[in-house]
């Protein structure tokens, strides 16, 4: 059996009785390190070149992070190339630290420094494997020989550093694979590089617990960052980081509980590219924090930049539904969700705290257009179709209308497959609706109330054919109506009417939508106009027109009219 279960043993929670983060609330964002240009770069099949590097570290500095890891260069010739770029053309802001990784070697963490030189101020970030399956079949080591890894890598870290005083300096340790390693002994590591280190004597000092392999659930992760805040020595003077991936799918979540749990620092990457399933997605977790109206301190408002410069670096795409930052992920196809968003958006008011159905924010935020909200498809309803003529062309219908109008849509999408656009939208309701026969076409009416109601005089037809309509009623409606009924033989029927003033930036100032029965059978027009009385009018004829009964009384009146 190649899919077996049982090859597979449980993570052991952590025993813990006292755990005080679930009770905790995130008020303020971490401090954010990008390592998009280290850990994010090794991750691909294509390494990023020089170019490739640069655009990117300029964007992270454009969004606002103030450390970035930009790679390892005692391991690799670019990245050493790329480091002192940076540094020999100036091109790190004062206010950016950059960080660099090495392994706890004395001869890579010499090179490091090489690279280094020069630079104001800088994160040298040095790690070794601490855990259980890396000590017992990787490096064949007791914890004993771990430890002096760690302690002689943090030694040579301090004595070199000693040689740069010009140099702002700040040590970070990592116990990589931490969430394999026992909680006493990634302690006693720890402890044993401050020890080192002094955080307490002024060294500003990073501890980063890094989930190197997702082994179990974010709240355990969280336990485990706790239980380490709470039991290592020098805890005030040094800034616990994390470091999530996402093999369980859960980067951003551990992330988020690890920050409850007294982190202070979170690594990630923009849209999460890293090794395997990827590293903590840097967006997602900003802008959770944003949703909840929380100051991110980074400025993601350009969205389609941040997705570009990303994909053109890594050659990577971004999933369409990617949260906050995919081409779809705001947009609603569902008939249902369509309707909510429409009627929220509707009755927002500019300044009002965002509650909006669907979206959990809004996103104009994110550089976002409105029109990219609602699209529509088979799937789609009569809100969403609504919406589409609203928010383009100004066309608010009635919800009988809405309805009816909707399966045309419908019918049009099944038929082609795939999404409807705005233009064809509006083309399907132009031919359904709008559209005016010309022998019905409305040339001139004059009305006139009296004792008896109103009475009707109306001109339709061709221009060199005109026909004249008279007719008596209790209103407009009602008297053409009977003039219809007298010169046609057609009985009428009003089962809904409604008309609306247009806004701004259209031709007409009014729309009129009927729905009725001519001789029994139903149809239902709308027609655009300068004033309602003409909408009203013309919206009846392109309806009667639709009949049966009016066509044939149209073809027989045509007739007398053209040998008259």
């Amino acid at each position: 059996m190649a899919f077996d279960h049982r090859k597979y043993s449980a993570f052991k929670p952590v025993a813990k009785e006292d755990r005080r983060w679930p009770d905790q609330v995130i008020e303020k964002a971490p401090v954010w390190c990008a390592v998009d240009l280290r850990d994010g770069n090794q991750a691909l099949v294509k390494p990023m070149g020089v170019a490739q590097k640069q655009r990117l570290f300029d964007l992270l500095v454009k969004l606002g992070f103030k450390e970035i890891e930009i790679g390892f260069p005692a391991a690799s010739q670019p990245d050493f190339d790329f480091c002192r770029k940076l540094i020999e053309e100036n091109r790190i802001p004062a206010d950016v630290k950059i960080q660099v990784l090495t392994q706890a070697r004395p001869e890579l963490i010499k090179r490091t420094y090489q690279a280094l030189e020069g630079v104001k101020q800088a994160v040298v970030h040095v790690y070794n494997s601490t855990s259980a399956v890396q000590r017992e079949q990787v490096f064949g080591l007791d914890r004993a020989g771990i430890k002096d890894i760690a302690v002689q890598g943090a030694t040579v870290v301090k004595e070199i550093a000693e040689r740069y005083p010009d140099t702002d300096w700040t040590f970070q340790y990592s116990p990589e694979s931490f969430t394999g390693t026992e909680l006493d002994f990634a302690a006693e590591v720890v402890d044993a590089v401050n020890d080192v280190w002094r955080p307490d004597q002024g060294q500003p000092v990073i501890i980063n617990l890094p989930a190197t392999v997702e082994m179990a659930t974010p709240n355990v992760f969280a336990d485990q960052v706790e239980w380490i805040c709470e039991n290592i020595r020098y805890r005030e003077h040094v800034r616990i980081s994390v470091h999530t991936h996402n093999d369980r799918g859960c980067a951003v979540a551990a992330a988020e509980l690890a920050v409850m749990a007294g982190a202070d620092r979170v690594e990630g990457t923009l849209m999460g590219n890293g090794e395997r399933t990827g590293n903590m997605d840097l967006v997602t977790m900003a802008m959770n924090l944003y949703s909840q109206g929380i100051d991110p301190m980074l400025d993601l408002s350009g969205m389609a930049e941040i997705t570009d410069v990303v994909e053109a670096c890594t050659e990577i795409s971004t999933h369409p539904r990617h949260p906050y930052a995919g081409e779809l992920v705001f947009t609603a196809f569902s008939g249902s969700h369509q309707d909510a968003i429409r009627k929220c958006l509707a009755r927002r008011t500019e300044g009002e705290t965002w509650n909006v159905a669907y979206l959990p924010i809004d996103p104009f935020d994110l550089g976002r257009r409105y029109e990219e909200v609602v699209r529509i498809n088979s799937q789609s309803g009569k809100g969403g179709v609504a919406y589409v003529l609203e928010r383009d062309y100004k066309i608010s219908l009635p919800r009988w209308l809405q309805i009816e109008f909707s399966k045309v849509v419908q019918r049009e999408a099944e038929t082609n497959g795939g999404e409807i656009d705005s233009h064809t939208i509006h083309r399907l309701f132009d031919e359904r609706y709008l559209k005016v026969h010309t022998d019905w076409a409305l040339r001139s009416y004059d009305l006139h109330r009296d004792n008896d109601g109103v009475r009707a005089e109306v001109v339709v037809g061709r221009d060199a054919s005109p026909i004249t309509l008279v007719g008596q009623g209790l209103g407009a409606v009602e008297a053409v109506s009977d003039a219809l009924a007298k010169r046609f033989g057609i009985a009428v029927a009003v089962e809904a009417y409604d008309e609306f003033a247009l806004g701004e930036g259209t031709n007409a100032n009014a729309l009129a939508c009927i729905r009725l029965t001519a001789n029994g059978q139903h149809c239902s027009a709308a027609a655009l106009a300068e004033d309602t009385t003409s909408a009203t009018l013309q919206a009846l004829f392109s309806a009667v027109a639709q009949t049966a009964a009016s066509d044939a009384a149209t073809t027989s009146e045509t007739g007398a009219v053209a040998q008259a």
